[in-house]
């Protein structure tokens, strides 16, 4: 497979910006990335994603095997390093990612699209539930972020981004949670069908 045909993934990414550090062996590849806690910027809660992306990596020609290390006491062990074209694929991935919004799909603006199949009151209950997980998720990753004082500001721009676009996340949800309890915003199921009559 041509280096050029390959889709690249954020996963894909995360792997070879470890390999570039050094050679490691899938299992080991997995345990970094959570505890550098980049299993929020990339989904490893199956860790057979680990190793499909591996493989789709290595038929690529990005990664290479370096060594099956054996050991009595664990099965057989596949180190992995990057090739050249992995280096160069890893360059122009995060230089092209910096630089260009991708399309992104995740779930809530699909939920907020669809939210006047529920009622209002629902509504403000589900949000409510939203409002108090976002904020419990934000106050943990800042005391993990302030947990390691001495790290330079370059290896947690990434957390930055995260709590920066969950805060305002939060204070949008603020302001609309303000406007279902107010009444400001509000709907019927009489009122949609109006709506969507109006519009056809």
């Amino acid at each position: 497979m041509a280096r050029s045909t390959f889709r690249r993934s954020v996963l894909a990414l995360v792997l070879l910006s470890l390999l570039e550090e050094e050679p490691m062996h899938p299992y080991r590849m997995h345990e970094m990335i959570k505890e550098r806690g980049k299993d929020k910027i990339a989904n490893v809660a199956a860790r057979n994603s680990v190793y499909q992306t591996i493989d789709r990596l290595a038929r690529a020609e990005l990664i290479a095997v370096l060594e099956t290390a054996r050991d009595e006491r664990r099965p057989e062990r596949t180190v992995y390093e990057i090739t050249e074209a992995g280096s160069a694929a890893l360059r122009e991935w995060t230089a092209d990612m910096l630089s260009s919004p991708a399309p992104e799909y995740p779930e809530f603006p699909a939920a907020l699209a669809s939210l006047m199949v529920l009622d209002p009151e629902e509504v403000t209950a589900r949000l409510e539930v939203r409002l108090a997980d976002l904020r419990t998720s934000l106050a943990a990753d800042r005391l993990a972020v302030a947990a390691v004082p001495d790290l330079p500001r370059l290896f947690v721009l990434d957390d930055e981004y995260s709590i920066a676009v969950r805060s305002a996340e939060l204070t949008w949800l603020e302001g609309v949670l303000a406007a279902l309890h107010t009444g400001e915003l509000t709907w019927s199921e009489e009122w949609v069908r109006a709506v969507a009559e109006k519009f056809k």
